[in-house]
């Protein structure tokens, strides 16, 4: 949802012809994209968790946002044709759904004694509720690169549509990639620490396939963009709101 949040900007850099201005401009993007990419973030940073190793986990991050990186300028140049491939869209919300849908459920099996353990340690994250079934390499990159991908669809789709900038839109696209890498970084290590924290940026994942499938299918029904950015952020309080217990065994 980030190139959404910042399309309002997007008319101020068209009229920035000089280079001064888009490097005091510049900044601010880098910000907003980071803060707005946090949904997305904390979803990149569980995928990769399924690989039980720190050194194993950014590698796949990196790795996998490269990969994202390809698909997103990719995207960025078909943009014009993706705006009128709502099979695409629709494909992108269900699968958003379906990520928060196999946390929840996965959650939920751990609470009634399947995984009781889950969500108590890192070292039992083979049960944790993440969307990897097999946590191989190659299929922790791949996961991560298709869902940057659901994410960016729609958002892309917009800023191409308010910029005829190509250029500009693809460097916000390598400025989100970029911001997406760091904060991913982040959240792995703020996982282990608050235990509701995962559970609410599934959550986050879900409320923009819902935005994604109303936007589809009932447009006048779209909740205004601050609704959303302040759901998710009272989402994010509760995640760090508990920490987990501290392990003192020796």
């Amino acid at each position: 949802m980030e190139a959404e949040s910042i399309q309002s900007l997007l008319p101020l850099l068209n009229n920035a012809d000089q280079w001064s201005e888009l490097l005091l401009l510049l900044p601010l993007l880098v910000a907003l994209e980071a803060v707005l990419s946090a949904d997305n973030a904390i979803a990149l940073a569980a995928i990769s968790r399924g690989l039980h190793d720190r050194a194993r986990q950014q590698l796949a991050l990196n790795l996998g946002l490269a990969l994202a990186l390809v698909f997103r300028l990719l995207l960025i140049v078909a943009a014009r044709w993706v705006l009128n491939v709502w099979p695409l869209q629709l494909a992108a919300a269900l699968y958003l759904l379906w990520l928060c849908g196999r946390h929840l459920q996965v959650l939920w099996s751990g609470r009634h004694g399947d995984a009781a353990v889950a969500s108590e340690s890192p070292a039992s994250a083979a049960h944790s509720p993440d969307p990897t079934a097999v946590a191989s390499l190659a299929s922790v990159v791949g996961t991560l690169a298709i869902t940057d991908l659901a994410f960016s669809l729609d958002s892309v789709a917009a800023a191409v549509a308010v910029s005829d900038r190509l250029w500009l839109v693809m460097a916000g696209g390598v400025i989100g990639v970029i911001a997406l890498r760091l904060t991913a970084g982040l959240f792995i290590r703020w996982l282990e620490i608050y235990s509701h924290l995962e559970t609410a940026g599934f959550l986050a994942v879900g409320l923009v396939g819902i935005r994604l499938l109303l936007r589809l299918g009932m447009p006048e029904h779209l909740p205004p963009e601050w609704v959303l950015l302040l759901a998710v952020a009272c989402l994010f309080v509760w995640g760090f709101s508990s920490r987990r217990p501290i392990d003192v065994t020796p």
